[in-house]
């Protein structure tokens, strides 16, 4: 029986730059070799070598590889063994919104300037990698999602880093009500990130959340930088949802703005909208990742 595997390739910057016109001041930067750009092409040529170095394997190893596009929703087990993807951790998290039960391996196609801590295989390594992903040797580690929800309407269940919830201005206060386990505050502040435990090594730990065990089922939410002009202090500003606990919030925003996995997927909830967050029916299976500290 034929294998069937989906995979995601990143588009590189520097693709992009020669696709913009010739007036373009990205085009201008490359031509006065300015050090913002400078390592834009060398990364793109190792970024290709890999997408090469992949199809070549597939090829090889006789499945029928079938790219994710724009309009590829769920991928289950039904149809795929395998979800591939061709980038950095970036690429990974946008596929794995598209995801539901089906093992993903992360290859980090230029690893001198990304640094793919979702991704198990990095140039050179695909082929034995990808054979061993196909009959089940390659090792995994099952991570636990997040499920949105908002007005009682599921946003989502396949976030797998974090989400940032704050003003869609970032010189803005974002003003919320947050409850959990049926304590509730009133917050001002830049916002907060919330997710589960393969985020806490990324923004979160940046914001001054733990380090989570990848293995942990809990949701951590962060607050950043609370506003508190007359000394209160909050007891909801670093909150770890165990269980199946859920973390309760009621906007006050009428220009909010929830991102989920990074810049490309959000959304905006209206003023007075309850955003609920918990775990996931849904966990990941990810393989060959070596989960180290980010």
């Amino acid at each position: 029986m034929t294998l069937r595997v989906a995979y995601l390739v990143k588009r590189s910057s520097w693709s992009a730059i020669r696709e913009q016109g010739s007036a373009s001041r990205m085009q201008e930067l490359v031509r006065r070799k300015d050090p913002t750009v400078a390592r834009l092409k060398s990364t793109h040529d190792a970024h290709e070598r890999t997408v090469e170095e992949v199809l070549s394997a597939f090829e090889s190893l006789g499945v029928q590889a079938t790219a994710i596009g724009p309009r590829t929703r769920d991928i289950t087990s039904s149809r795929y063994s395998l979800v591939v993807t061709i980038g950095g951790d970036g690429t990974l998290l946008r596929a794995s919104h598209r995801v539901a039960d089906v093992p993903v391996l992360g290859i980090n196609s230029a690893p001198l300037s990304s640094v793919g801590f979702f991704c198990g295989v990095t140039d050179g390594d695909v082929l034995p990698a990808l054979e061993r992903a196909l009959d089940g040797r390659l090792p995994s580690r099952t991570l636990t999602r997040m499920a949105v929800t908002i007005e009682g309407k599921l946003v989502t269940s396949r976030v797998l880093n974090d989400a940032l919830f704050c003003h869609q201005s970032p010189a803005a206060t974002s003003r919320y009500l947050i409850e959990v386990g049926g304590l509730v505050e009133e917050h001002k502040s830049s916002g907060f990130w919330i997710g589960p435990a393969a985020g806490s090594t990324a923004a979160q730990r940046s914001a001054g959340g733990r380090v989570l065990p990848l293995q942990s089922t809990a949701l951590q939410l962060v607050v950043r930088e609370p506003y508190t002009p007359k000394g209160e202090r909050f007891r909801l500003v670093k909150v770890l949802a165990k269980d199946d606990e859920r973390i309760i919030v009621r906007s006050k925003m009428r220009e909010a703005a929830l991102f989920l996995d990074g810049p490309d997927v959000v959304v905006h909830p209206r003023f007075g909208d309850v955003i609920t967050f918990q775990k996931s029916s849904e966990p990941l299976q990810l393989l060959g990742s070596s989960a180290r500290q980010r």
